[in-house]
């Protein structure tokens, strides 16, 4: 590539710069993508005076971040020389790549060294060629994709490989201290053993259809090359077919064609099963008859046994090589998390044993997994799993009002099939979801439009063989809010009954025991309590005198959407409906309201619920001069608050 044809490609949410931002962010990019293409940032969130705690910074960095994507340069936020400011994010990024890949050199690799002014967030990127380069060149263009996701896994798969392993240790007991030392020298054979040439590597498709089967693939450690760089392997065209099992390609177990209603997402790649085996019945130039060696103790001597539970997850273009995919991303990537969880255990190795798990998460704004490895001795709203978690919510830039890494959040990444037909139905559950989705527009004139965020499902008459036509709008409305709770992880609690939420409210007082069982109509200030009383969340009520001055309410319903996102319940009358969003134009004080309609009695057929205006935009007053709210009525509108908590 000509230095004037160099260009930046940015593939994640455009760099917005705030006062509040980080000093100093990572550039995080893949020897997959064309040079100088960044994918996301991580921000350095260990430092002093006296810059960035480079060890803390690779050792959480290098747990995190998937075998496949690399540090690739830095961005630091200030206002001094531009080119002096370039240099120091530059030797930041070299000095943390030095750390996270165990190399004192690095030969003939590129640079970004990004900087940022506070005030305007205009960035200015530079770039260094080598490491005993001192000047530094101005790069432009800049430019931004659309489409990070596409981008990523258009050509992008996942490897993963899940490996339990139990490790045996003897210590003396008079002395305690040795056993660290013991410990280290039993991960290093285990270490050893990932390169040994009798280990087999099982590698499998775990996404594939019945009728699109491929069988597995051995290969032996003997067959892997632990020689080339990631960099410097060289990727085969995706149509290049090879019959020699050594030569084949990630693309062989990916889907060959896809769908145009493919999503791109973590969620929707194909996964490569990787399976370790340690074979013993290879020819060896010693005796391989059974032998038992006996060592005698000279000590008092007490067993441990330690067990870890791998689950390393990569990133790999179909073009790369099997052979390379696991010498040069799954052998690393399991080294580097055992090493990680045998630096978690030793403060305990010989107390109670920490119960460790690596997780996989796609956050939003971020194209790629993470990797995260919790605790399970400590629950999940533990003050030191929500430290960790507040820890990690600052470290990729997310918010800190919502539960976005939470395990229930994790990817699945069990065995799965491919279909070209979307579900609106949640897995595991035959309530339709998210039936909004693709409606008709609400007919008002340059409005904005604020949304329901996250995923609910639809409650309505009739469901679960329970005859509540008449009366039950209410409770209708409160189970999708409850759902809206659960889908978005802030609570396990499940979606009451009738019969719950009217015990609730006796329990509290509201009611006599005689409401339970009964076809009593309830409105929002009946749904704040039992939201209180069993998901322990806080609802704020707004009061409208008469149907025809809810529009004056649309500033403050859109605010809501924008800043909580939680579905609202307003009730007038003897009905109940579930609000989703509003359609408001400012100027014009035109608007329109998504109303999801828990009266509908018929079958979980979007079609028909669409179709039938069962979930739609509605005027307050249509073209026909009729009024969807009743002028005559007060209405109570219920806006659930989300939690402020990771």
């Amino acid at each position: 590539m000509e230095k004037n044809n160099r260009s930046i490609r940015i593939e994640c949410p455009k760099l917005l710069i705030t006062r509040n931002e980080s000093d100093l962010q990572w550039l995080i990019g893949s020897p997959f993508f064309p040079p100088l293409t960044i994918i996301s940032t991580f921000r350095c969130i260990h430092s002093n005076s006296s810059g960035p705690d480079f060890p803390k910074e690779s050792e959480e960095i290098r747990t995190l971040l998937l075998k496949g994507f690399d540090v690739i340069g830095a961005l630091i936020v200030g206002k001094s020389d531009p080119e002096k400011t370039a240099a120091r994010a530059v030797e930041a990024a070299r000095t943390l790549k030095k750390l996270l890949t165990g190399t004192t050199k690095l030969e003939n690799e590129e640079t970004i060294g990004a900087v940022a002014d506070p005030d305007t967030g205009d960035i200015r990127f530079f770039l260094s060629e080598t490491e005993s380069s001192t000047s530094f060149e101005l790069v432009n263009p800049v430019s931004y994709g659309d489409n990070p996701e596409k981008f990523v896994w258009e050509s992008g798969c996942l490897l993963l490989c899940q490996l339990p392993i139990k490790l045996p240790l003897c210590y003396p007991v008079n002395k305690p201290s040795d056993a660290e030392s013991i410990f280290s020298r039993a991960i290093e054979a285990v270490i050893a053993k990932f390169k040994d040439p009798n280990v087999v590597y099982l590698v499998e498709a775990s996404n594939r259809g019945s009728l699109d089967v491929v069988q597995p693939v051995i290969l032996r450690g003997s067959e892997l090359d632990f020689d080339a760089a990631v960099a410097n392997i060289e990727l085969l065209d995706e149509a290049a077919h090879n019959s020699e099992k050594k030569l084949l390609q990630c693309a062989h177990f990916c889907l060959k064609s896809k769908s145009t209603l493919q999503l791109f997402s973590a969620e929707n790649a194909d996964i490569i099963q990787i399976s370790v085996l340690l074979n013993r019945s290879e020819k060896s130039p010693k005796c391989s008859a059974p032998a038992v060696e006996y060592f005698a103790a000279m000590d008092e001597t007490r067993l441990l046994i330690v067990d870890f539970k791998l689950e390393v997850l990569c990133y790999a273009v179909q073009g790369i090589l099997l052979m390379h995919a696991i010498s040069k991303l799954i052998i690393p990537g399991l080294i580097d998390q055992l090493i990680s969880m045998k630096k978690m255990n030793l403060p305990y190795l010989l107390t109670q044993h920490p119960e460790l798990h690596p997780y996989h998460f796609c956050p939003p704004g971020i194209a790629h997994p993470v990797t995260v490895i919790y605790e399970l001795n400590y629950g999940e709203t533990e003050m030191k799993q929500v430290d960790a978690r507040r820890s990690l919510h600052l470290r990729l830039g997310l918010p800190f009002d919502r539960p976005l890494l939470r395990i229930a959040n994790s990817l699945d990444l069990s065995i799965k099939s491919h279909s070209s037909n979307r579900s609106t139905r949640k897995a595991g559950s035959s309530l339709l979801k998210d039936v909004h989705i693709g409606i008709p527009g609400s007919g008002v004139s340059g409005g904005n439009i604020s949304l329901v965020q996250g995923s609910y499902e639809y409650y309505h008459y009739l469901q679960d063989g329970f005859d509540d036509s008449g009366w039950g709008c209410a409770y209708r409305s409160l189970q999708t809010i409850v759902s809206w709770f659960r889908l978005q992880h802030y609570s396990s609690v499940d979606v009451p009954s009738h019969r719950e939420i009217q015990q609730s409210l006796v329990d509290i007082g509201d009611k006599d025991p005689a409401f339970i069982g009964s076809r009593e109509w309830i409105g929002a200030i009946e749904l704040s309590f039992v939201l209180d009383k069993l998901l322990g969340f806080s609802c704020k009520v707004i009061n409208v005198r008469s149907g025809s001055e809810l529009p004056e309410k649309c500033r403050e319903l859109a605010l809501h959407f924008e800043t909580q996102g939680t579905p609202i319940m307003i009730g007038g009358g003897v009905l109940a409906y579930t609000l989703l969003g509003v359609d408001y134009n400012e100027a014009t004080g035109e608007c329109a309201f998504l109303m999801l309609d828990p009266h509908y009695t018929g079958s979980d057929d979007v079609k028909k619920i669409v179709n039938g205006g069962w979930c739609g935009w509605k005027k307050s007053v249509d073209s026909k001069g009729k009024s969807f709210f009743l002028q005559g009525k007060f209405y109570n509108l219920l806006l659930p608050q989300r939690p402020n908590r990771v």
